[in-house]
């Protein structure tokens, strides 16, 4: 029911989804992203920057297609911070005006993967691309860099770089650093890393350490993320 596939925006991904006929709501991680949305039910959305999961619910047979932008990327798309649209799902014409929107919706409604893609790369081409700076943060700290480190190596005081870090991903570099290292956490275990060694390699305390950040952030413990 979920396919996802790489496109021509670096670092972008294009998703799709459809609610089976016994919908259940489905839990989002926080990954540091910001998605252009289209519903069958909805319409055109955007999914802001989450600092914890998200149960999203779908009624039965609802289609989803999604462009999944890579952080930092989504201010330049969207024409507003990141931060103004953190933890929320924000019809797209809130943020465009309904007139500008209706045109798109019209179309998604029967070439959305087209249209998301086609009017990130045209909105990104206009802003002159994405600010590098979110690219270098986002990097340093997926590679276990510390936020201190990651602000000497981008030239920035840590005021300024939670200033710009609000701005590109919707929150401050610890907690994106928290995020990132949980996405490492969770892809090590899914290759069969026994639980006491992925929190060693992905950078906490100890195993206790990892079930109480994966719980804050997810609402989950580890084994429960990773049970089929």
């Amino acid at each position: 029911m979920y396919r996802e596939r790489p496109t021509r925006i670096a670092g972008a991904t294009l998703w799709t989804s459809t609610a089976p006929a016994r919908a259940m709501p489905t839990r989002v991680l926080p990954d540091g992203c910001l998605d252009l949305l289209w519903s069958s039910r909805a319409g055109l959305l955007v999914a802001g920057p989450d600092r914890t999961a998200f149960l999203s619910a779908s009624v039965p047979g609802e289609r989803w297609v999604g462009l999944r932008l890579p952080p930092g990327v989504g201010p330049a798309v969207l024409g507003v911070p990141a931060v103004e649209v953190r933890d929320r799902r924000v019809p797209l014409g809130d943020l465009w005006g309904d007139r500008a929107v209706g045109v798109l919706a019209d179309r998604a409604a029967t070439e959305a993967e087209a249209v998301l893609v086609e009017v990130a790369a045209r909105r990104l081409r206009a802003a002159g691309g994405p600010d590098p700076l979110g690219a270098w943060v986002a990097a340093a700290l997926a590679a276990g860099a510390t936020v201190a480190a990651t602000a000497a190596e981008v030239g920035l005081d840590l005021r300024a770089l939670l200033r710009r870090s609000r701005h590109l991903f919707g929150y401050g570099p610890k907690t994106l650093a928290r995020i990132l290292r949980l996405r490492r956490a969770l892809a090590l275990a899914r290759t069969g890393v026994p639980l006491a060694e992925v929190a060693y390699r992905a950078g906490y305390a100890d195993q206790a350490h990892l079930t109480r950040d994966t719980r804050a952030l997810t609402g989950l413990p580890p084994t429960s993320l990773l049970t089929p």
